[in-house]
């Protein structure tokens, strides 16, 4: 890297080397599962340029990946750039998201050398003869600056640009860690490697911290919805009689009744907010809340802001629209994360980045947008195919599937069902109308059935852009989602992992709506027709005599 003081890109000395083990458990309340194992080999390269100005170069290694970060113990004024490249075969299979500052551009594929000439998010996957390598991050934060893989065509090497030109440093400095994710493709998608290389958590207390599904009103409601207390009163008594914990209540809420996305300056004293969360109460439904992020970006405004929900009993916040991963707004998330948890509201981040090990660290975090998700218009089934294995594949992602009602919806029922286990997220914002759920009761009698907190995880099939097939267990029961990209076929489901017989219950397309078909099983493999485009959900549990379904 270059620095104000000094360049520590050529001209190294090697001083020497340290190792240690790192051993050790964990838990998270979101994502692939809920007890995670670390076993990594820390080692030290130090280094001194000239003048004798320091860097360390510190590398993990585990089973499943390699990460480094830079190190320099000393202040050597402001980060003027890295020299960091990521070189991989030109002919290796690479799927990629051009970089946007809300990183919602879908993945496409390619070849190493045949991207186009542009930045990419630093968050990639390339098969490298029978491996996949993923390439991510962990630990950013105000310390240092985001980032982006730079890219010229014909190359299959990919430099490290950061969103600063000057990246502000005030003593030692320690950059995020640069991760590689290696292994075959169960290993790349099952792994929580980012969430290990994170710190540890720093909520004390996650008594309060309850994960679980959303009736989401934006794409059911619209704008009238986030503005009439009545429709958020039917949507809390559809939730509760589906046994949905939350309703999340979208943009307008706050807003001035006659003039759209202008702060009511009365809010706090006029909001109808309270009377809803009362009516949710009685009902067994707590009430998530939409603010836009130029109400919180001061600590005067969060201040003002974060205490009166709090204080009313709402349960969380979807903050919208910071639009950026720059060293400025990294140092705001520093700030929003441990007030937000000191008012014990839970977080989806909307108009944001992705996760970067921010679930170990910050546990109330319970999704975050940073996905061409179901909100755009046009979502192609082979991005959505690609999804589990890039950008689900580093942590929680609110996608808002369920969308029913939407015309031109690229995926058929049962895909659509198949994406509350494909997709994980903490919070599972269901975006679907309350009518189209009701035509539709398989979908229903799942959706009251499927967690959002899971204690395994397990890829039976597919490959990215074509078709996936997620196995994740939640206590004794495990749930399977499928979906391909593309034309009709059979879905091949290798049940070999699950010893004994269980009860399988599936949920496909059907030539008038969704069906369910039951059978016992033995390690068997599942042969399951879909349609083009299409998919199913499956539930399994462990056979007894007379039991007729998994549902409790």
């Amino acid at each position: 890297m270059r620095t104000e003081r000094a360049d520590l890109t050529t001209g190294l000395a090697y001083l020497g080397r340290s190792q240690h083990r790192i051993h050790g458990f964990y838990t998270t309340t979101v994502g692939k599962r809920r007890v995670r194992a670390v076993a990594m080999t820390e080692s030290r390269f130090r280094f001194a340029g000239a003048g004798g100005a320091r860097l360390d170069l510190v590398v993990r290694a585990s089973p499943d990946g390699v990460a480094y970060r830079y190190v320099l113990p000393d202040d050597l004024g402001a980060v003027l750039g890295e020299a960091s490249e990521f070189t991989v075969p030109a002919d290796a299979p690479a799927w990629l998201a051009r970089h946007r500052r809300d990183y919602e551009n879908p993945f496409l594929p390619y070849t190493a050398a045949s991207a186009p000439t542009a930045e990419f998010q630093t968050l990639a996957l390339f098969r490298v003869g029978e491996s996949y390598l993923a390439v991510a991050e962990s630990d950013v934060d105000g310390r240092y600056s985001g980032s982006r893989l730079v890219h010229e065509t014909g190359t299959g090497t990919y430099r490290i640009g950061l969103w600063d030109a000057a990246v502000q440093v005030d003593g030692p400095l320690a950059t995020p860690w640069r991760a590689m994710v290696v292994g075959d493709l169960a290993t790349v998608t099952e792994s929580t490697f980012v969430d290990d290389l994170a710190p540890r958590s720093r909520v004390a207390d996650r008594s309060w911290i309850r994960p679980g599904q959303v009736l989401w009103t934006w794409l059911a409601g619209g704008r009238p919805a986030g503005q009439s207390l009545e429709m958020q009163k039917g949507y809390v008594d559809y939730a509760s009689a589906r046994g949905w914990p939350y309703v999340a209540v979208d943009a307008g809420w706050y807003f001035d009744p006659q003039q759209w996305d202008v702060t009511d300056p009365n809010w706090q004293t006029n909001s109808w907010m309270p009377q809803l969360v009362t009516y949710g109460d009685a009902r067994g439904v707590d009430i998530l809340v939409w603010i836009h992020f130029r109400d919180l970006d001061t600590e005067e405004e969060r201040d003002r802001w974060l205490p009166t929900p709090h204080r009313w009993g709402v349960k969380g916040v979807k903050v919208d629209f910071m639009d950026s991963e720059a060293q400025e707004r990294l140092r705001w998330y520093d700030e929003i994360l441990p007030a937000t948890a000191a008012n014990e509201l839970l977080v989806n981040f909307h108009g944001s980045n992705i996760p970067k090990g921010i679930h170990r660290t910050w546990p109330h975090v319970m999704t975050m947008e940073g996905v061409h998700g179901a909100e755009k218009r046009e979502v192609a089934t082979s991005h959505i195919t690609t999804l589990p294995f890039t950008r689900n594949m580093v942590g929680s992602m609110d996608y808002t599937p369920m969308g029913f009602h939407r015309a031109g919806r690229p995926t058929s029922d049962a895909h659509e069902l198949g994406l509350a286990v494909t997709f994980e997220s903490g919070l599972q914002n269901l975006a679907g109308t309350p009518a189209s759920y009701d035509e539709r009761p398989e979908a229903v009698r799942f959706l009251e059935q499927v967690p959002t907190v899971w204690d395994d995880t397990r890829l039976l099939a597919g490959g990215p852009g074509e078709s996936v097939v997620l196995a994740r267990r939640n206590g004794d029961r495990w749930f399977v989602g499928g979906g391909v990209s593309g034309a009709a076929r059979t879905l091949e489901v290798p049940l070999e992992f699950l010893p004994g017989r269980w009860l399988v219950e599936t949920i496909s397309d059907g030539p008038n709506g969704l069906v369910r078909d039951r059978r016992v099983v033995t390690r068997d493999t599942l042969r399951i027709p879909v349609v083009a485009d299409g998919g199913f959900a499956a539930t399994a549990c462990r056979w007894i005599p007379a039991i007729q379904t998994c549902d409790r």
